[in-house]
Order: structure tokens, then C-alpha cells, then sequence
């Protein structure tokens, strides 16, 4: 069976390097993604972006995985890197890029989206603003989430706090390519979040600690789901 692809309606969960989503641990939260989603009979895409280390291990679960990073490097001496090759042969089916824990400039946005393009492994860049947004649209990645970094982790989503960042994010980002999927993240934690960043035109969620810090990380995938209806 061939690997799942990314596709809108999405949502994303970035397991991050907590102690509760690597390794093991990454295994069990895994299962109980694939348990919520089963028991909600969901047509939204639920899709994981792990460490590069987790990819293989949890290949099995036959969840659309994404490696955190990716590097702009081909085969040879390039020890440390995250070669896209590998990624691919791991099981991802796509890599973020430029998460604001782990950004990288512009023109090696674009140098990057365009090598894994070639490899067929699908990109979610990530911006910080509504501009960064616009920029990297012209690149062409499959995703763009927009994710302004004083709300990460925090406990009032983007889509709450700053619905016109959201809406500014879409617009801009459209006005340069109308078919590039825009994903909402940054303090997403229930439905409620993610019902009004659907309403404002997002075509998916980005989320961390909202599933892999919760205690019934089952119950949380269930409710985050329902927002998409």
C-alpha cells in the first residue's frame, strides 16, 4: 500500500521533541490519533510531523507523515543534515519548513520547496506574517500555515486573538497563488478553534500541544475534528 499523501480539509499534528511524542511514546500517540479518527469516521486528512528519527517507526501506523526540517543537500559529505532522499525512503510524504523554532531564509524557502518537489515529497511552509506569507507563496508549496510565534503554545489561538492575520494570511497568500491551501496554527487547543479559523477561510490546522501534551490525547484529536464540521 503506497504511502498516504497530504491533502485539504488537513489536520496537522507537530509532535515537536516533547518527552510524551518521541520514540515510543511518539508510537502510542499515534495509535490514539489513528483511534480518533477512526471513531469519528472523518473525511478531514489527519497527517503527523515528527522527528526525522520517527519517521520509520511509525511508518506502520499508515498516517501521512512529515518530517519537522529538511535540508537543501544532495547525496555526499554532508554529515548532520536531514537529506530529503532519506526522508522519502523513511515513509514522510512531506517536510515543514521554516517552523519558527527552526526558520531558514527565504531564498533557501524556495531552493528547498523546489527540491523536494522534485523528489516527490509534498512542503508546509511555515510564516509568521501575513507578508512572509505572500513571499513564500510564490514559491509554490503545497501548504502554507500561518503561525505568529508570540501565540505558539500558548492558551488563545491565532484565529481568536487575530482573526485579521488569518484572513490577511488567505488573501495575500491567494492573490499570488488561489490554490495553495492555507493552514491556521499557533494556540490552537479545541473545535472552537479550529470551527472559527474554517470560517475564516483556513483549509486546515496546525497544531502541537494541544494533542501531544493533552492527557486523553484520543479525546482531544475527537474534539479537534469536530471543528471541521
Amino acid at each position: 500500500m503506497a504511502d498516504p499523501d497530504v491533502a485539504a480539509p488537513l489536520l496537522l499534528i507537530n509532535f515537536k521533541a516533547y518527552g510524551s511524542s518521541i520514540g515510543r511514546n511518539a508510537e502510542r500517540l499515534a495509535e490514539q490519533i489513528l483511534l480518533a479518527k477512526a471513531e469519528t469516521k472523518t473525511q478531514v486528512t489527519v497527517a503527523v510531523a515528527v522527528q526525522p528519527t520517527d519517521i520509520f517507526r511509525l511508518k506502520r501506523f499508515k498516517l501521512p507523515i512529515l518530517s519537522q526540517h529538511a535540508d537543501l543537500v544532495s547525496f555526499g559529505a554532508h554529515t548532520g543534515h536531514i537529506l530529503p532522499e532519506s526522508l522519502k525512503e523513511s515513509g514522510a510524504v512531506g517536510s515543514l519548513l521554516n517552523h519558527s523554532e527552526c526558520q531558514i531564509p527565504l531564498v533557501r524557502i524556495e531552493s528547498t520547496v523546489k527540491r523536494l518537489r522534485s523528489i516527490g515529497i509534498q512542503s508546509v511552509v511555515c510564516a509568521n506574517t501575513p507578508s512572509i506569507a505572500e513571499n513564500v507563496a510564490k514559491f509554490e508549496p503545497d501548504f502554507i500555515a500561518i503561525e505568529p510565534p508570540e501565540l505558539i503554545g500558548g492558551d488563545v489561538s491565532v484565529s481568536k486573538a487575530n482573526p485579521e492575520i488569518v484572513t490577511n494570511t488567505i488573501k495575500k497568500v491567494h492573490s499570488v497563488h488561489g490554490s495553495i491551501p492555507v493552514l491556521c496554527g499557533a494556540g490552537v487547543k479545541d473545535h472552537e478553534d479550529v470551527r472559527i479559523a474554517i470560517k475564516l477561510g483556513a483549509e486546515g490546522i496546525l497544531v502541537a500541544s494541544g494533542v501531544t501534551k493533552a492527557k486523553d490525547p484520543k479525546g482531544a484529536v475527537i474534539d479537534l475534528l469536530s471543528g471541521f464540521e
